[in-house]
C-alpha cells in the first residue's frame, strides 16, 4: 500500500500535470484520457489491467494474483483521489527527475512484497521468470520506452518523450537498487601463476572466499587455476592493489553482477 501510495504522487504531482507518460499501463490510461476524457485515469488503469493479471496468474498463482490486484487498485484509487490536489509545473526536467525517483521507489517497494501495478510491471516479472538473468527495471525500460513514443506523438511534441525518457531512466536506477541493492557486487576472475598468495590475501584483506576453477590455456594447452571471487563494490581497488602487488603478470577481469546470494551478502529471501 505504501508503494502504491508512492506512485500515485509520482504520477499526480509530477508526471500527469507536464504530460510525462511513464510508460506502461498508467503511460496507457494518460494517453487514452488525454483524447477521450471519459472515465478517470484511475479507473482506466483498472480496466487495462485486468486481462494482463490473468497471464500473471498463470505465471506466478493465486498470491501473486492478489498482492497485485491490490497495488493496482490502490495505486489507482490513491491517483484518483490525489488527482489535482497539488501539482508541479514550474520545470518539466526537474518534474521529470523526482517523477521517475518516486515512480522507482514505489514500484521498488511493492516488487520488494511479490507484486506488481500491473501492465508492464507484470510483463518484466513475466520475463525475468524465462530469462533470469536479466533486469527488471531494464526489461520494463524497453517496453516502456514503445508506449512513450506514442504518447509523445498524441500530445504533439518530442519533448514530451525525450522528458519520459528521463523520467523512465531515473526510475529504472532506483528500481534496481532498491530491488539488488545500491552497493551492486562485482565478481573477479583472475588467472595468476600465485594463486595460493592470492587467495590468502584475498581471504585476508578482504575477509572474502574465493572458489578456483580448473581451465587450459587455448594457445598452449597448459592447465591453469582460475580464482572466482565475488566481491562489493567498495574493494575493488584493494582487489587490484593486491593483483599489482603479488603478481603484477596476473589477468584480472572483474564483472557487474546484479544479485550475489549467501554468506557475506544477502540471504536467500524471496
Amino acid at each position: 500500500m505504501l508503494g502504491s501510495v508512492i506512485f500515485a504522487v509520482a504520477y499526480d504531482v509530477f508526471l500527469e500535470p507536464n504530460s510525462i507518460a511513464p510508460g506502461g499501463v498508467s503511460g496507457v490510461a494518460m494517453v487514452i484520457n488525454h483524447l477521450m476524457p471519459v472515465l478517470p485515469t484511475g479507473v482506466l488503469i483498472i480496466l487495462i489491467n485486468a486481462p494482463l493479471f490473468l497471464l500473471g496468474r498463470r505465471a506466478e498463482g493465486r498470491l501473486f494474483l492478489i498482492k497485485s490486484v491490490c497495488g493496482t487498485v490502490v495505486s489507482s484509487l490513491a491517483i484518483d483521489i490525489f488527482s489535482g490536489m497539488w501539482t508541479y509545473t514550474d520545470d518539466p526536467i526537474m518534474a521529470a527527475l523526482f517523477g521517475g525517483v518516486l515512480m522507482g521507489a514505489g514500484l521498488g517497494v511493492i516488487m520488494l512484497r511479490g507484486a506488481t501495478t500491473g501492465g508492464t510491471d507484470i510483463a518484466g516479472k513475466l520475463l525475468v521468470l524465462r530469462f533470469p538473468s536479466l533486469s527488471i527495471g531494464r526489461l520494463i525500460f524497453v517496453v516502456d520506452t514503445l508506449i512513450v513514443a506514442v504518447a509523445a506523438v498524441v500530445f504533439g511534441h518530442i519533448n514530451y518523450a525525450l522528458y519520459a525518457l528521463v523520467a523512465l531512466y531515473v526510475s529504472t536506477v532506483v528500481l534496481d537498487a532498491i530491488l539488488y541493492g545500491a552497493d551492486s557486487a562485482r565478481v573477479a576472475y583472475i588467472i595468476s601463476e600465485k594463486v595460493d598468495e592470492l587467495v590468502g590475501a584475498i581471504d585476508r584483506e578482504l575477509d572474502r572466499g574465493a572458489t578456483l576453477l580448473h581451465g587450459e590455456g587455448s594457445y598452449s594447452h597448459r592447465p591453469v587455476k582460475v580464482i572466482l571471487c565475488a566481491i562489493r563494490r567498495g574493494q575493488i581497488g584493494e582487489l587490484k592493489r593486491i593483483c599489482r602487488e603479488i603478481d603484477p603478470s596476473s589477468f584480472v577481469i572483474i564483472t557487474e553482477t546484479h544479485e550475489v546470494l549467501g554468506y557475506g551478502f544477502r540471504g536467500h529471501n524471496r
